[in-house]
């Protein structure tokens, strides 16, 4: 993928002005320097390709001012850089029509240690953080991870891991969910067409200990997930010898896969999390007939109360799609299914009482079969940071099971 290297003005800007980037409040602001039209510098005699990192996939909610805090407070919370007085980034200028931006710091140490939070969480959405395309210095921290954060570069490695048959359903989050039930995640990185349309429906990924990711491999190659059966193997060059290749893996039906649990299973008598979230039990078009989701509804939620009091069950159901404003076109379904994904739809959220009720649930409930697919369940905390947000889930709504949603 072509990343810009940043040393050029915007689309539009005017190639003998100053370009629009924002000056640090309590800071000079950036003063022109001599470039021959690259924009400007702080210190001429640091190269700004150094200086400087690209974001990629930028929403509409991100702007120069809160990603400029958002860097700012993580680099000094996290101890990371030079750590000298002041603060660590001097300008940021975002490309809203091309969905990325440029962070420029004070010092090429800086610039280095912020690419550790490459996949960080920010705006419920990762930040892809690159080094632009002129850089030629050397990636000094490019196998350091941040606890908590997984970055979206997964490099070649004997432990990159290969995944296929995902269901294009399936966002980023709802993937990382299943995987993470094996240990935490060093990188990972979901395909997709042009980068940010639609899933391709495999994904790369690596974890922190590299010792379980043979038993990740062996647990999930042909897990069935909707109409189709997980690949998975390591991919890359350092991959071990004898390893079957990736294509034509998925004739053969696998055995039943073993139920999947959240890491540190043995501690869910001590855990206070009441939420079960459920993945693989239910796909939109199960969602969008009237009263296929109300049998689905009510069949959840009697099994569900098996096991203890439930106080709140929410299944998302896929937005209407009404033909005058979405119409028909490749473009209209890629934001159809987006707006799918970020409403949770494909989940099955269930809120117990009590934290025993829930523990009970998962343990009855993961690896069973629903419709004929096997559940992946985890837990979660009230005040788990999720996308979408759990106070949105869980918003107050009359106690029929809600209509589809009108667009």
């Amino acid at each position: 993928m072509f990343y810009p290297s940043g040393l050029f003005n915007l689309p539009g800007a005017n190639r003998t002005q100053i370009p629009p980037i924002l000056a640090i409040p309590g800071l000079p602001p950036p003063m022109p320097v001599s470039t021959f039209g690259m924009g400007t510098g702080v210190n001429p005699n640091l190269s700004r390709q150094s200086r400087r990192l690209y974001i990629g996939s930028i929403t509409p909610d991100i702007n120069e001012q809160n990603l400029t805090d958002f860097f700012n407070s993580k680099m000094k919370e996290m101890n990371l850089g030079t750590g000298a007085p002041g603060n660590p980034v001097l300008a940021v200028q975002c490309n809203y029509e091309k969905n990325y931006a440029f962070v420029e710091f004070r010092s090429a140490e800086d610039a280095t240690a912020a690419m550790a939070f490459d996949g960080i969480i920010f705006l419920n959405g990762p930040l892809k953080i690159r080094r632009p395309k002129d850089y030629g210095g050397p990636d000094i921290m490019a196998n350091m991870h941040v606890p908590g954060v997984v970055s979206t570069n997964v490099p070649d490695s004997a432990n990159k891991i290969f995944v296929g048959g995902l269901p294009t359903y399936l966002n980023e989050e709802q993937v990382m969910e299943l995987l993470t039930s094996f240990g935490e995640l060093k990188a990972f990185n979901l395909v997709r067409e042009n980068g940010n349309g639609p899933s391709k429906g495999f994904a790369f990924f690596e974890y922190v200990d590299p010792s379980v990711t043979d038993v990740a491999i062996q647990s999930l190659s042909g897990m069935e997930l909707g109409d189709k059966y997980l690949v998975v193997q390591r991919a890359s060059v350092g991959a071990k010898p004898g390893q079957s290749p990736i294509p034509g893996m998925y004739e053969a039906a696998p055995a039943i896969p073993k139920p999947i649990l959240p890491v540190g299973e043995r501690d869910l008598e001590q855990t206070q999390d009441r939420i079960l979230l459920m993945l693989n039990m239910v796909v939109p078009e199960e969602l969008a007939d009237d009263q296929e989701y109300a049998d689905i509804y009510e069949d959840v939620k009697e099994e569900c109360a098996r096991y203890g009091s439930v106080e709140d069950l929410r299944i998302p159901r896929p937005v209407k799609k009404d033909k005058a404003k979405w119409g028909e076109g490749r473009e209209s379904a890629i934001a159809a299914q987006r707006a799918d994904e970020a409403a949770g739809v494909g989940r099955v959220y269930v809120k117990f009482h009590e934290p025993r009720a829930a523990a009970a649930a998962l343990k009855a409930l993961a690896g069973r079969s629903f419709a004929g697919r096997s559940i992946i369940a985890t837990l979660l905390a009230d005040d788990a940071n999720t996308t979408p947000p759990l106070n949105l889930i869980f918003a107050p709504q009359p106690d029929a099971p809600p209509p589809l949603p009108q667009d």
